[in-house]
């Protein structure tokens, strides 16, 4: 018995060896460990993991570096890290799952799965559909902080996104707006009697066999094998807090493995199919990989769609649309404090590409996603690393030529119209909520949502927060006819 099973598992090694030797002589399978090698060097990061998928097979699985600097512990395909927006498309996917069953439909009107739901112009409050929240097309900039580290609930954040003025015109402009997500995420639980967790975890979890991932930070970091966010400071990498997300849950909370996104990118490049089971119709796949809204090429978007390779960019359900290089591809970043992501697919090749990193900001993954594209679709090699590296540098540039704009507009010498008591008070909008203006230590104050700054004067009666996620933010106070403080303009 000890000798056949002995045999057994010898000839299951000799198996697994000659697999591997086939993949590698196949594909360039080399190529991509020296790229990620590479990359890991590069941009400094920590840790990493890739996943490659080719014609329906795993050609490539991989951890490298450390899931936290000072453990040392290794990076494994099963190491679970935050994949921040990349989690968009899965609420897409339940979508398509939910109109498959006949319980949802792309446009129908928002308030139908979310009641509570309105915007603050009266024509598109009447008009939006799920469609619209989906492609970031609601005319919504932003307003990140009114989750960022805020104390409301979903439902409360919701209901305060309808206060907010548009910046643009209803349908006319493409804005990422985390929002919206969320309210496709409500849309997902109340059109399916559930919630969108337990939606995600029944239909596409459970599914795939993505056992490690979760939807919420508390349960990824009790996992034995999850990487721990590092943050640049100067030349040296420290790990920092995990940001919990929930109350932005389906905007970008889904934490998992490379392993666990295999069968996702399996799923999408076989159309809603895996391993003879269909999970989505071949026809709403399609419609989330179909391009809804174009996007201008511009500003932070070229760090991730550069110009010189990208001429068509636009937005379909839950992913980013854009040609490469004589190629459709379909992707998606995810940004979450500490963590980097994105997934690529090359759909008409039937390749796949998702790495994920636990360094803050770094643009890493979309560098090594890139060059390991360009490896396996035997296109012109091109340094990823040091073009986008290049790009990130100009775009930071100018944001600094932007700030130190507004700093040269000081008026110097000037000080405020009233005493500082004057200022002290609460502030309220209906959107943002009351923020409170405190004199303390001879200087003031600001306390909004669960955070708190120290102001300092700018000129006449505006003031810079200084500290927290306030910072260089200004505070502008309006004075009334009568000379009292009757108003402030923040944020």
């Amino acid at each position: 018995m000890t000798q056949k099973l002995l045999r057994l598992v010898f000839s299951l090694l000799i198996g697994c060896a000659a697999v591997t030797v086939a993949l590698a002589q196949k594909y360039d399978t080399p190529g991509i460990d020296a790229a990620m090698n590479e990359a890991m060097k590069f941009w400094q990061t920590p840790g990493a993991a890739i996943v490659v998928v080719k014609n329906d097979q795993v050609i490539f699985l991989k951890g490298y570096g450390v899931r936290d600097v000072k453990t040392n512990a290794p990076v494994t395909p099963d190491t679970v890290f935050a994949i921040g927006s990349t989690t968009k498309a899965f609420v897409t996917g339940a979508m398509a799952m939910l109109v498959d069953d006949g319980k949802m439909n792309w446009d129908d009107p928002v308030r139908k799965h979310v009641p509570y739901f309105r915007l603050s112009d009266p024509l598109a409050s009447d008009n939006v559909a799920l469609r619209d929240i989906v492609t970031h097309r609601t005319g919504l900039i932003r307003h990140d902080l009114l989750w960022y580290g805020s104390p409301w609930s979903r439902e409360e954040i919701v209901r305060r996104i309808g206060f907010v003025p548009l910046s643009y015109g209803f349908r006319t402009t493409f804005q990422y707006q985390n929002i919206m997500f969320l309210t496709a995420g409500l849309a997902v639980g109340n059109a399916s009697g559930s919630s969108w967790e337990e939606f995600t975890q029944r239909r596409i979890f459970d599914p795939l066999g993505m056992k490690s991932a979760s939807l919420s930070t508390a349960i990824a970091e009790k996992s034995a094998d999850h990487a721990t966010p590092h943050l640049k400071k100067g030349s040296a990498v420290e790990p920092m807090p995990w940001r919990n997300i929930d109350n932005i849950g389906p905007a970008g909370a889904i934490n998992a493995s490379v392993r666990d996104l295999s069968n996702w990118i399996r799923l999408h490049l076989n159309e809603g199919e895996l391993d003879g089971k269909r999970l989505i119709s071949a026809e709403n796949v399609r419609e989330m990989h179909t391009p809804q809204m174009v996007i201008r090429n511009e500003g932070r978007w070229q760090l991730f769609f550069p110009p010189t390779e990208t001429s068509q960019l636009s937005y379909g359900l839950g992913w980013f649309i854009n040609d490469y290089r004589g190629r459709k591809l379909v992707m998606h970043g995810g940004t979450i404090d500490g963590f980097r992501a994105s997934i690529v697919l090359v759909p008409s090749s039937k390749l796949g590409v998702a790495v994920l990193t636990n360094l803050n900001g770094t643009q890493m993954p979309e560098a090594a996603c890139y060059t390991i594209v360009d490896l396996l679709e035997a296109l012109p090699k091109k340094d990823w690393n040091g073009s986008i590296a290049e790009s990130a540098k100009q775009l930071e540039a100018e944001t600094n030529k932007a700030l130190l704009t507004r700093l040269g507009a000081r008026k110097k010498d000037t000080k405020p119209s009233r005493e500082l008591a004057a200022y002290v008070g609460t502030y309220e909008d209906a959107a943002y909520g009351k923020a409170e203006i405190s004199l303390v230590d001879g200087g003031l104050v600001i306390s909004w949502s669960n955070f708190k700054s120290k102001l300092e004067h700018f000129h006449f009666d505006t003031f810079n927060a200084v500290q927290d996620r306030l910072a260089f933010e200004q505070a502008q106070f309006t004075l009334g006819t009568d000379g009292d403080v009757n108003g402030m303009n923040f944020l």
